[in-house]
């Protein structure tokens, strides 16, 4: 008897231990910590957030502080990073001052506190252009795959027709006809008024504008694409059967069924965003000096990239850490959520 029991124990043990299922969530979780290139984009994405949220804090000095005396100096081990830049005390023509942790740039301006300062408005942009997508293109999406038949097709020709806006166009577009309108137009005229917000944003509010205006049509169609093929599926069937309404049956499941892809298709086109902003910087176009963009301070220092390559290279170097950073973690996320990996290792 005692025997019994201990095997009825036993069994009511092995029972109790039994695994617990494993969601998508925490699987996908499992697998990015797997990829190290994933969790190293993480790391420095998250680094670039710290740095962002407490710039005032880690610069050394004001970013549009300018000494014109201290222009174009740098510490020494630039110098010797360099060989180029040959330091005056040794014939050359750089002058050496440790008080700039990376160099001045040709303003007298330090190049670190304006590369932390610029990280806030690489990291805008990486920001504006996905909840911008997410806010429209997600609803658009859902409505338009889960209606379909005419419906579908009017909304579908009507993305077509946004996708003749090319956003670097429409951004140079806006940006050419009110800033040069701004000193023309009246004060309390709309462009005017929409100028004097632009200068008060530093230049990003048409950045934000052409990129919020563009960045949706290409997430509508993929929720699109997802939902109509999502939307015969059984549990779909089920839910209608059991008189969930249509709003419930498009927010409560299926948009958490297709939230993978939509996670890694905005991750993946976070760097466009960020292009866009560094190559209108670049180009003039961009922000406003003097706040700090990466795309402004690589356009100053190519000027004096012979003399003074540090001055391009440094803020090169950072706008490439968080364009590859949010690569590697789109990848990463990619392999992670892909119903296909589960169970493979």
């Amino acid at each position: 008897m005692a025997v019994v029991q201990q095997s009825k124990n036993q069994g009511v043990a092995k029972l109790d231990s039994r695994p617990q299922g494993e969601s998508l969530w925490v699987d996908a979780w499992r697998r990015l910590r797997r990829n190290r290139m994933a969790v190293l984009g993480l790391f420095i994405i998250i680094a670039a957030l710290l740095v962002a949220a407490l710039a005032p804090v880690l610069a050394p000095k004001a970013p549009d502080k300018q000494v014109l005396a201290d222009n174009n100096s740098a510490p020494r081990w630039v110098t010797q990073l360099f060989p180029s830049m040959r330091p005056r005390d040794e014939g050359g023509y750089v002058p050496i001052n440790d008080a700039y942790p990376i160099g001045a740039d040709g303003l007298g301006r330090d190049l670190l506190s304006r590369i932390i300062f610029g990280t806030r408005v690489s990291l805008a942009v990486a920001f504006i252009g996905p909840l911008s997508a997410m806010l429209v293109g997600i609803p658009f999406g859902l409505v338009a795959g889960y209606l379909g038949g005419r419906a579908d097709n009017i909304m579908m020709r009507f993305v077509d027709i946004m996708y003749a806006f090319p956003t670097l166009l429409l951004i140079i577009l806006l940006m050419a006809f009110f800033r040069s309108s701004t000193a023309q137009n009246a004060p309390g005229t709309f462009a005017y008024e929409l100028g004097r917000l632009d200068a008060a944003m530093g230049g990003m509010l048409f950045i934000a504008v052409g990129v919020g205006f563009t960045s949706w049509m290409g997430l509508a169609r993929l929720v699109r694409g997802q939902i109509l093929s999502v939307r015969e599926k059984e549990y779909i069937e089920a839910a209608r059967s059991m008189g969930v309404g249509t709003r419930g049956i498009m927010f409560r499941h299926m948009l958490p069924n297709i939230l993978g892809p939509i996670i890694v298709a905005e991750t993946l086109t976070i760097p466009t965003y960020i292009s866009y902003e560094a190559f209108l910087s670049f180009i003039g176009l961009g922000v406003q000096a003097p706040t700090a963009s990466w795309g402004g301070m690589i356009a100053e220092g190519a000027r004096n990239i012979t003399s003074y390559p540090s001055q391009a290279i440094f803020p090169a170097v950072a706008l490439f850490l968080i364009m590859f950073a949010f690569n590697f973690l789109g990848d990463g996320l990619r392999d992670a959520l892909d119903p296909r990996m589960r169970g493979v290792d």
